[in-house]
């Protein structure tokens, strides 16, 4: 009995996290323009904390960054709230795009790239084709965190909540589903030029 209801717990947490998580830009605006940060930080800590300790028994090559961006989130809430300070929030997402850019990159240093991790999930056996791909793919995303993070980091300095909000609330996440779309159309293609 006990079980089943954890397991409806965590069932129900899951989505709740995400979209903390996908949400954060709408959540921080709403917190500082309504002066509801004191009430919202700790539920978001909470979330975090349960997300973070779900990326811990998970695995795959996703696992390090689901921790590293809840580590984040948690770390910049408790400083806010300690610290009586609503800017630190602000600038979740250039740590996030910075931690992803960081492992990202690193990757293109080891002997198989992030992309081509996440890849070799689906596709075990990769051919050469697919791998010089995915290390291009991982290059891409690369140069999309500097832009996305740099961004971040000037709408963070710019002291527009409206803006930062537009920014790393709608444009980035558009932007970041362009290039998801983008990718796929074009892995169809080698994907198509390999089979002939």
């Amino acid at each position: 009995m006990l079980h089943a209801a954890l397991t409806v717990a965590r069932r129900l947490t899951q989505p709740a996290i995400a979209l903390v998580m996908v949400a954060w830009p709408f959540i921080i605006w709403f917190g500082i323009t309504h002066h509801a940060l004191a009430w919202l930080l700790p539920v978001m800590v909470l979330l975090l904390l349960i997300r973070l300790r779900q990326a811990r028994l998970r695995g795959g090559p996703l696992r390090l960054i689901a921790k590293g961006v809840a580590l984040t989130g948690v770390v910049l809430c408790v400083a806010s709230l300690v610290l009586r300070s609503h800017h630190l929030l602000l600038w979740y997402p250039v740590v996030v795009n910075t931690l992803l850019l960081g492992m990202f990159g690193a990757s293109l240093w080891s002997s198989m790239p992030l992309v081509e991790r996440i890849a070799r999930l689906k596709e075990p056996d990769l051919p050469p084709a697919g791998v010089r791909y995915t290390r291009r793919v991982t290059q891409v995303w690369c140069g999309f965190f500097i832009v996305n993070g740099s961004v971040a980091a000037f709408t963070c300095g710019y002291g527009d909540t409206d803006l930062w909000t537009l920014w790393n609330g709608m444009i980035a996440y558009l932007l970041m589903g362009a290039l998801m779309a983008g990718e796929w159309l074009v892995r169809q293609r080698v994907i198509q030029r390999e089979v002939s």
